[in-house]
């Protein structure tokens, strides 16, 4: 076996040592609640009656007897979602491979989920990162009757994967599998989309010329196929060990997704407390496996939604993790795959070019990944080097090839596109900030230009509607983080960035906001810390203020007078909160979130959820 890099190590015992005593105090409560036997046969019998007074007769004298696992489900199910239509259908498909296994299963119940493509610069967005902690809030009262054994999750996107994980590690002690709806068919490239975006904003087509590209890019069930946040998190379910292997790119509709399904609820009753191989949600997700996440966002270049959402999962676990962990180990981690917005190809090429295998058969072999992990199928991660395929209708798994069919999507360890990872910390006098660089060119990695100051994606269109910024500059939109107004992502200047890049002109982004998974072209800083909001030094910029931003160097800096700095007080004021489409109702979460750094969490006390 691979000897384990000595960076990974490192950074692995800085978390455990960082994380010593909270971990232990939840080892100890996940255990504290075990039991070898379903709880459900602690309820009252009123209680119990109760739980199962609507199943069928069958599942009721099943249930009766009280020896075999019961299954709960919890879905993210909605039409309005692409990647979560086909989760209509599956509680039906784990029913039946429950009842086959002589147990049972029931819909514990559904999260919200919302979709960050239909709320994009409309003010929905604002609800948009609060609803990852609503879906843990939810995944915990959707538990809460203590009648489940082990529970399959049913969720794809963005927020929604990452909130019901959150939620699913408030019951550690039973297990979990994710079982995922997979990637729409490929459609209208993603590179041709993003040109038609760049021609509507110069006004070179029309708005129904720009629709019938989007809709035939966005054509069908499944997730987006570039290589956003939903998919992001279908690479994170897989390295951490909570898929089956290479469960994350397979098609819905397709009989090997359904294979899939069923054969996740068989392995999520095996691994029930009365199943014979009891493996906790707990144990899965430790210093070890958060590291391999890590490594794989990455390796990957993978959504910057995630340098939040792994230290928010973290927390969950008993676990601290914060941006200098990302930053060393991106100084070893070469970047292994070319997958829009990091290059042309899409999902299902990348899977079709031997996908999460290959990547982590390669990162094993550079002994960049722990291998010594539990996980939902069992020890060892090279479990995962491995694909689900039929013979003769049955679901089997097969090696994968030690190298990808198509070296120009996933690259050996040898050559890779780049030999840092995907995502790299910048600090300076403006604060700490992640950027990433997989689809940023070398050339358009350091800036330094003056700054123009706005307050909103809307100031910075206008802006650009009325040809004001035809020039070399850096853009600094303000109050846009947790505590601001929920951190909305601002995709909505990209279109305008980007032409102002093509044009031959110097630009960047900096802003306490999102950018996520499809951060395109154009260097940008994002999620800087502290936020103007929370006394960030962001809010003390002007216009022509001339800012430096680094990313080789890992700097962000704005090169102004010591002395000028110092007599500067933050006099940006943010754009009035509005209360349109229900924003009012989450105004006690800005009150209460954390730092982006820290997670963005409104579920802990904030000092709790530092180092």
């Amino acid at each position: 076996m691979t000897r384990l890099h000595a960076t990974v190590e490192s950074v692995t015992e800085r978390i455990r040592s960082r994380s010593q005593t909270l971990r232990s105090e939840y080892l100890e409560q996940t255990r504290s609640t075990k039991q070898n036997q379903p709880r459900r046969n602690r309820l009252s019998c009123t209680n119990f009656a109760h739980a199962v007074a609507a199943v069928s007769s069958n599942d009721k004298l099943t249930l009766h007897q009280e020896r075999s696992p019961n299954l709960g489900i919890v879905s993210a199910y909605n039409e309005m979602l692409s990647a979560h239509q086909p989760f209509e259908r599956f509680p039906k498909i784990i029913k039946s491979a429950a009842r086959e296994a002589g147990a049972t299963a029931m819909y514990a119940g559904g999260v919200p989920a919302m979709c960050d493509g239909v709320t994009q610069g409309r003010p929905g967005m604002e609800l948009s990162l609060f609803s990852r902690d609503v879906i843990a809030q939810a995944t915990a009262i959707a538990l809460s009757h203590d009648v489940f054994d082990s529970v399959v999750y049913l969720g794809t996107c963005d927020k929604i994967v990452p909130g019901l994980l959150m939620g699913a590690l408030g019951y550690g002690h039973l297990p979990a599998i994710f079982a995922p709806a997979g990637p729409m068919t490929s459609g209208l490239p993603n590179s041709e989309k993003a040109i038609a975006r760049q021609q509507f904003a110069e006004g070179k087509i029309s708005r129904a010329e720009l629709l019938k590209s989007e809709c035939a890019s966005y054509h069908g069930p499944g997730t987006c196929t570039f290589y956003g946040t939903a998919n992001s998190n279908q690479m994170l379910m897989e390295i951490l060990g909570l898929h089956l292997p290479g469960s994350a790119f397979i098609n819905p509709g397709n009989e090997l997704r359904d294979q899939l399904t069923h054969a996740a609820a068989l392995r999520a009753l095996e691994i029930s407390a009365v199943g014979g191989e009891y493996t906790p949600v707990a144990e899965i997700v430790s210093e070890k496996s958060i590291c391999n996440a890590i490594v794989g966002l990455l390796a990957t270049g993978g959504s910057t939604n995630h340098t939040m959402h792994i230290i928010a999962i973290a927390r969950c676990a008993g676990l601290l993790v914060d941006w200098t962990d990302f930053s060393d180990l991106s100084a070893v981690v070469p970047s292994l795959t070319s997958i829009y917005p990091n290059g042309e190809a899409d999902v299902n090429q990348f899977h079709a070019a031997g996908g999460m295998a290959v990547v982590i058969s390669q990162l094993l072999r550079g002994g960049l990944l722990h291998n010594d992990v539990k996980t939902v199928v069992g020890d060892g991660l090279e479990r995962y080097c491995s694909d689900p395929a039929q013979t003769d209708g049955r679901l089997s798994w097969n090696p994968c090839e030690p190298q990808s069919s198509d070296t120009s999507i996933i690259a050996n360890l040898e050559q890779p596109f780049d030999s840092t990872g995907g995502i790299a910390l910048l600090e300076g006098n403006l604060g700490r900030a992640v950027i990433k660089t997989s689809a940023v060119k070398p050339q358009h990695r350091h800036i330094r230009a003056p700054a123009r100051v706005f307050r909103s994606q809307g100031e910075f269109l206008d802006a650009f509607d009325s040809g004001e910024l035809e020039c070399d500059f850096v853009a600094v939109v303000t109050n846009q983080g947790p505590r601001a107004n929920g951190m909305p992502e601002l995709h909505k200047l990209t279109p305008a960035l980007g032409i102002l890049q093509d044009r031959g002109f110097k630009v960047a982004l900096v802003t306490d906001g999102r950018m996520s998974g499809a951060s395109g072209k154009v260097p940008a800083a994002i999620h800087v810390t502290p936020e103007c909001s929370d006394g960030g030094a962001l809010a003390r910029i002007q216009n022509n203020d001339l800012i430096e931003l680094n990313a080789e160097a890992g700097t962000l800096q704005a090169h102004i007078d010591t002395d000028e700095w110092k007599r500067r007080e933050n006099t940006n004021v943010a754009a009035e909160n509005s209360t349109d489409n229900g924003r009012h109702l989450f105004s006690n979460l800005r009150c209460c979130v954390s730092t982006a750094e820290t997670g963005a969490l409104t579920l802990f006390d904030p000092q709790a959820s530092t180092s």
